[in-house]
């Protein structure tokens, strides 16, 4: 159940956040909303995540993820570059989330 809620949590997130950049500064009505309500979900399910899973396992998952999905979406729709230097921090994002989580298991 929490790591259902944890993906529930990465997934408003990252909605929100790319709300964020078409909201132009929260300029914009609709895009502003949906960055505000992704957020308030995003905390919320994460708030409730974190009575079954340990906050540093829980937040590294829910910030790296979270991050690495929002630079996956700017490289692959906003057209944001893309440099190996980009790319292999991304991934060891993705590691660190992982040796973390694995690390955890104690």
């Amino acid at each position: 159940m929490g790591y259902g809620l944890l993906a529930g949590a990465i997934a408003a997130e990252i909605v929100g956040t790319t709300a964020m950049k078409y909201s132009e500064g929260f300029t914009r009505l609709w895009p502003s909303v949906i960055t505000v309500a992704g957020y308030l979900l995003a905390f919320a399910l994460l708030a409730q995540t974190l009575k079954t899973l340990q906050i540093g396992t829980a937040y590294a998952i829910w910030s790296g993820v979270g991050t690495a999905a929002v630079a996956a979406i700017g490289i692959l729709f906003m057209n944001e570059s893309v440099s190996l230097a980009k790319l292999a921090g991304i991934a060891l994002i993705v590691v660190g989330v992982a040796v973390l989580n694995l690390g955890g298991a104690h």
